[in-house]
């Protein structure tokens, strides 16, 4: 097989149907469109979800449930997920995702308290949850 021999498969390749050439084409006058009617105009045709004036389905079926626009995704640490760090070592979000802790689009993170700790770390910029803030400070460290 050449260059010259490929072709594409048979009946896959049609042709464009050539509209308004008059009369002797059978294509003339309305073009295929038929007499008057929105689809026979041009620019004329239904917007999408359109029902032909029956109240359409997304008007049909009742609206469920609110989206809170205020909502904040934060991701969920331990205390003892802290323990991988060394002694007095500052932990912030950045800290977080090098070691892989926080991954994808996050707006904060907090710490819970489940777990012991037994290095001190001074944490900033992060949300710690009450019991989890006295296991921190218990072993010396601090939350900013």
């Amino acid at each position: 097989m050449r260059l010259h021999d490929l072709a594409p498969a048979p009946g896959s390749r049609k042709k464009r149907k050539k509209v308004g050439r008059g009369p002797g084409s059978g294509m003339g006058k309305t073009s295929t469109r038929g007499h008057k009617g929105l689809k026979a105009r041009s620019g004329g045709s239904v917007r999408p979800g359109f029902e032909g004036g029956q109240m359409p389905i997304y008007r049909r079926l009742p609206k469920r449930g609110f989206f809170n626009i205020f909502k904040t995704n934060n991701a969920v640490l331990n205390v003892i997920d802290l323990d991988s760090f060394e002694d007095g070592a500052t932990i912030d979000i950045d800290a977080l995702r090098e070691v892989g802790m926080v991954k994808g689009r996050r707006d904060g993170v907090k710490i819970l308290g489940m777990g012991e700790i037994t290095k001190k770390f001074i944490l900033k910029n992060i949300l710690v949850s009450k019991t989890a803030k006295e296991k921190i400070e218990s072993t010396g460290g601090s939350i900013e």
